[in-house]
């Protein structure tokens, strides 16, 4: 049976779309050509979804950066409710849709994460805003995981983003079944050393509530779970983060190496944490006696794989 692919939502200029207010588009080749293998696109355009013309007049953000209005650059149109009326009914079809994140185009007024120019009345502008449909969006799905193509050019950043909506995506296929214990305490031994790897705190929280899972019926413990998880994976590895989970991992085989085995994986994890080589390298070796001593735990553990290893994600952090 073929795989179901990531459902992703996206600005539609990413994609290449010609919607933008002079006609053009911004495709990202990353987005589409890469990642697009394993994700299914949902294009939204907010301002041609919202009854605007292409091309158009180009519009920005005025006023208050904490509730702008969205007005047009050159005639001063006030557009701002025709964009929030049609917002807060798109994000409601967009429930149906199955996201498991979304790519926002950066300093887009309508679509920016953040860091969007707001203007104030003497015309000078303030990198502050949000775009007003990404507010809506993220207000409304709080815990899904949301980038912008312009911060996906960071190496640490993408590999973050990535690897959240996979896990989102392995989680779902758990809600996808009879809702059981046993399954939630399956997918938290699988990810453990992932979660680990973002928010030692969070580690420690999830392996309280999984040891106590049959206190919460199953819908509060899901619930629960899954707002740590999303919530834990929003916070960023860091490389002494991975060297504390590879240290974790080179436990494991403290009765098989060598002393001279030891040796070489202490220093290229010490490498690794000084950011001298990419995490790709150690990962690397620790993958090998895995399979060398067949390691049964950490055969399982999603770190070693959270993506696919064709997007070289891991050779850049």
């Amino acid at each position: 049976m073929k795989e179901k692919k990531i459902r992703l939502g996206i600005s539609a200029c990413l994609l290449g779309q010609n919607v933008r207010y002079d006609g053009g588009h911004k495709l990202d080749r990353f987005l589409k050509e890469t990642l697009g293998q394993y994700v299914d696109y949902v294009p939204v355009c907010p301002e041609v979804e919202c009854g605007m013309s292409v091309p158009r007049e180009s519009m920005h953000l005025e006023g208050d950066p904490d509730s702008p209005r969205l007005v047009t650059s050159r005639t001063k149109q006030d557009k701002t409710e025709q964009m929030v009326d049609w917002a807060r009914k798109r994000v409601i079809e967009l429930e149906k849709e199955d996201l498991c994140g979304f790519i926002f185009k950066s300093d887009s007024p309508s679509s920016g994460m953040e860091r969007v120019r707001v203007y104030n009345e003497k015309g000078m502008p303030v990198k502050k805003g949000v775009g007003l449909f990404a507010r809506i969006f993220m207000d409304h799905f709080p815990l899904l995981p949301v980038e912008e193509e312009g911060r996906l050019h960071d190496p640490k950043l993408r590999e973050n983003f990535v690897e959240r909506i996979f896990t989102l995506k392995r989680w779902r296929e758990v809600l996808t079944k009879k809702q059981s214990r046993r399954d939630l305490v399956d997918f938290h031994t699988q990810h453990k050393l992932l979660i680990l790897s973002h928010s030692p705190r969070h580690y420690q929280i999830m392996g309280k509530l999984v040891a106590r899972a049959k206190e919460f019926p199953i819908k509060e413990l899901y619930q629960k779970y899954q707002t740590l998880l999303m919530e834990a994976l929003q916070l960023k590895t860091t490389p002494r983060k991975n060297a504390n989970v590879l240290m974790h991992m080179m436990g494991y085989f403290k009765e098989q190496l060598s002393t001279d085995e030891k040796q070489e994986l202490l220093e290229v994890i010490d490498h690794y944490r000084q950011e001298y080589i990419p995490l790709i390298v150690p990962i690397t070796l620790i993958q090998h006696y895995v399979r060398k001593y067949d390691q049964p735990y950490l055969k399982e553990q999603a770190y070693l794989h959270p993506h696919p290893l064709e997007l070289q994600l891991r050779n850049h952090v």
